[in-house]
């Protein structure tokens, strides 16, 4: 009777022991963030922005996180330029890279024009996060801004543009100056083109 109390003991502490490690394995599985293949983490975003702008744009992560905090992971971003001028109708062009995971690097134009008590000329670099982008060839098109999605955060300019389903939202920082207010959309295409409508 007592081997089988010792036999007994040692399965039972044996399938213990096990299910603890076991316990302890899938905790530190669960703690681990998971993200999607074809998605950008916060720090991959922060990272490439600090890269492209420099360290010079301290409010860069600022920026970025605001947006995170709202629109969660992007599935690709842009990294590129864009010159625009106004004197009470503005135009806007510019030409940049999409990067994606699933689906490469691609050349992106942009240009559009703009209406309204608008002055002045500006050069930026343009960071530009995309949301539920599932196609490369659906990024083509016109990009109205989302009421209220102008904003403008430790130096770093940013606004919300949709189409359909697809946000476009870019980050700016240049040089130059451009007040106003303003109506307007921008059209991204593969191809450069002068005309903006």
């Amino acid at each position: 009777m007592l081997f089988l109390n010792r036999s007994l003991i040692q399965i039972i502490s044996v399938f213990f022991l096990y299910s603890l490690f076991g316990l302890l394995f899938s905790f530190e599985v669960i703690a681990q963030p998971q993200f999607p293949d074809d998605q950008y983490t916060v720090q991959e975003i922060i990272d490439s922005g600090h890269h492209f702008f420099g360290e010079t744009s301290g409010g860069l992560a600022t920026a970025i996180e605001k947006i995170f905090q709202k629109y969660s992971l992007p599935n690709g971003y842009l990294l590129g330029e864009e010159g625009s001028g106004a004197f009470f109708g503005g135009l806007t062009y510019g030409e940049g890279v999409l990067y994606t995971k699933n689906v490469g690097v691609h050349k992106i134009f942009w240009q559009g024009p703009s209406i309204g008590w608008d002055f002045g000329g500006q050069g930026s670099r343009v960071m530009a996060l995309i949301y539920h982008l599932d196609n490369v060839d659906n990024i083509g098109g016109r990009y109205g801004g989302i009421s209220g999605s102008a904003y403008f955060i430790a130096g770093i300019g940013l606004h919300i543009l949709k189409r359909g389903n697809i946000l476009f939202v870019p980050i700016r920082t240049g040089v130059g100056a451009r007040f106003g207010i303003n109506v307007g959309y921008l059209k991204l295409t593969s191809k450069p083109t002068w005309n903006p409508f």
